[in-house]
């Protein structure tokens, strides 16, 4: 058994399709009822505690799903500068994700979610990623004493892969697309094993709800918009979500435009976005170099597309050729990220003349963690 038998309190979570509330008991990835994902019952709040690097961003955790007396398991995940560039006499600013500890913004998912795990009492855990994920995951579960099962496709970056496994996490290729890594993750979770999932479990936008928090405090107001990557959506769910708590709170008048960026050859929201339910023919799972957003069917996408809609924004597409001259455009300014992260330089010059400021760019990943 690799969850303790103590019943915990509730988590402000409950099943988007059925509306049952998630158990006091174990930490199922799904409802156990009807299969459904679980989300947050209740808005997300903005109420910050004193800047302490020495705890990244536990001074959030007051709107976080933990318990008061939950133990913290932070690696100084946070805090990432804003920094400030000069494109075609207009200045954006690049939230550099890739200084977090293991190098991507996941660590602040992976934060609250092995805090949530080691609180529960688990003691071994499996999670299936293209790397990011993966690292993060095995470097909070080391620091919590979590033993982590990482499954991986086998086409992830070297890299990531050695990465993952400094962290004493156990390594598991998969053959195949992303997607064939997920079907063998799931295959084992419904053999008992706790299944710590990045897509699945919400603590995850509780941690990335903390960059929309960061680039307020930074910029001492809201962006006119934000230019992110997507692949599972839930780095675009966390930033509305922590933008819509500042709303709620009074800091701000106004949600910034959302613009969630995709790669053609793997690019299912932004094919659903502008095509409907036709969009859903245009789908594919072709490789990309950017392996990070690499998602066929994203678990959250209603609520991603309906988040980006809110927000007055739009899904762009890029092409292979400008992820490559992004990532070696960014390079050039001192911005050194792996071809993920890229895929917002070529959508930023497409959107750059008709937006105001101020506009930021979420810089997702290490170009150190690129093959």
């Amino acid at each position: 058994m690799t969850v303790g038998t103590e019943v915990r309190p509730s988590f402000p979570f409950a099943c988007v399709n059925c509306g049952r509330a998630y158990p006091h008991e174990g930490m199922p990835y799904r409802c156990p009822h009807c299969g459904g994902v679980f989300d947050f019952q209740e808005p997300m709040s903005y109420n910050p505690g004193p800047a302490d690097p020495g705890i990244g961003i536990g001074r959030y955790r007051a709107g976080f799903p933990l318990a008061p007396e939950a133990r913290w398991h932070s690696l100084g995940e946070g805090g990432t500068p804003l920094v400030s560039i000069d494109i075609d006499q207009r200045t954006i600013y690049f939230k550099c994700e890739y200084q977090n500890p293991t190098g991507s913004f996941k660590d602040r998912g992976a934060a609250v979610l092995t805090s949530a795990l080691a609180d529960a009492g688990v003691e071994e855990a499996i999670e299936d990623s293209s790397g990011n994920a993966g690292a993060a995951f095995a470097a909070y579960a080391a620091r919590a004493g979590i033993r982590a099962r990482i499954f991986i496709p086998d086409y992830a970056s070297g890299p990531k892969q050695r990465q993952i496994e400094s962290y004493g996490a156990e390594v598991v290729r998969i053959l195949g697309p992303r997607s064939t890594t997920t079907e063998a993750t799931l295959a084992e979770a419904e053999k008992g094993a706790v299944y710590a999932s990045h897509a699945y479990l919400p603590h995850v936008i509780a941690g990335f709800a903390t960059i929309a928090f960061e680039i307020y405090e930074q910029l001492g107001r809201a962006p006119s918009t934000v230019v992110l990557p997507v692949g599972q959506g839930t780095l675009l769910l966390g930033v509305y979500r922590g933008f819509k708590a500042l709303l709620a709170g009074g800091y701000i008048d106004k949600l910034p435009e959302l613009i969630g960026v995709q790669a053609r050859a793997c690019a299912p929201l932004w094919s659903v976005f502008h095509g409907g339910g036709a969009g859903l023919t245009w789908i594919s799972e072709g490789e990309t170099l950017a392996e990070g957003i690499r998602i066929l069917k994203p678990l959250r996408g209603d609520g991603v597309l309906r988040a980006v809609e809110a927000s007055g924004g739009t899904m762009l597409v890029v092409e292979e050729a400008e992820i490559a001259e992004g990532r070696d455009a960014l390079g050039h300014r001192g911005l050194y990220v792996e071809p993920t992260s890229a895929v917002v330089w070529p959508a930023l010059l497409e959107v750059l003349e008709a937006r105001g400021g101020p506009l930021v760019a979420i810089l997702t990943a290490s170009g150190l963690k690129a093959a």
